[in-house]
């Protein structure tokens, strides 16, 4: 899927056949556009992180392509539409990208729903407090994510532990390393895992 800041911006034309009319000497200066994000650093975005942000959109849709693509898309276009967003350079905009792909499936999951509500008129209160699948995997990928953050040996006790469910033994034979070292590694864990997730407004309920 190749990216075009130029195709995700658009463009515009004016109506050839209204005159233009020359602006007042009086008249105020146009604004400056707004600032959008280099090509180049939109490419690298997508470079880095486009086939994980498709593989994951690919898991919340249920394997659809297209939507997952457009979501995809979507997210690049905010970024394109951001550069302060992204600031601190392609390779440290995983987080931001994830959430805000995150944002977006959810809306397009909700717009679905109401489109089949309305076909079906049925009032929201048939619906309330209805169960969104979408929420459940987002919220385990944004695990996932701030996991990828911590020490490979931390994160690997959790994974077992706790994305595995293998007891304490058993991780212990996986690794290869003492049951106390597994005790240790996942105390650690968790301690360095809970304010990554409180960052992201979420809580640890491993």
């Amino acid at each position: 899927m190749a990216i075009d800041a130029t195709a995700l911006a658009g463009t515009t034309s004016g109506d050839a056949r209204v005159p233009a009319v020359p602006a007042p000497q009086s008249a105020p200066a146009a604004p400056a556009a707004r600032p959008t994000l280099d090509q180049d650093v939109l490419a690298e975005l997508y470079r880095l992180h486009g086939g994980y942000l498709l593989r994951a959109m690919l898991r919340v849709t249920s394997g659809d392509r297209g939507k997952a693509e457009d979501i995809v898309q979507e997210t690049l276009l905010r970024a394109w539409q951001n550069p302060a967003a992204v600031q601190r350079g392609p390779e440290h905009s995983r987080p931001w990208l994830f959430t805000v792909a995150r944002r977006i499936a959810i809306d397009h999951y909700r717009m679905q729903a109401a489109r089949a509500q309305e076909v079906a008129d049925e009032t929201p209160e048939d619906h309330a407090g209805a169960h969104d699948p979408y929420d459940e995997v987002l919220v385990a990928q944004d695990v996932a994510v701030a996991m990828a953050e911590l020490q490979p040996h931390h994160r690997d006790v959790l994974v077992q532990l706790h994305m595995k469910g293998r007891s304490m033994v058993e991780v212990a034979q996986v690794l290869g390393v003492p049951v106390g070292t597994v005790k240790s590694r996942s105390f650690y864990a968790v301690r360095a895992l809970r304010p990554i997730l409180e960052a992201r407004g979420m809580a640890w309920a491993g």
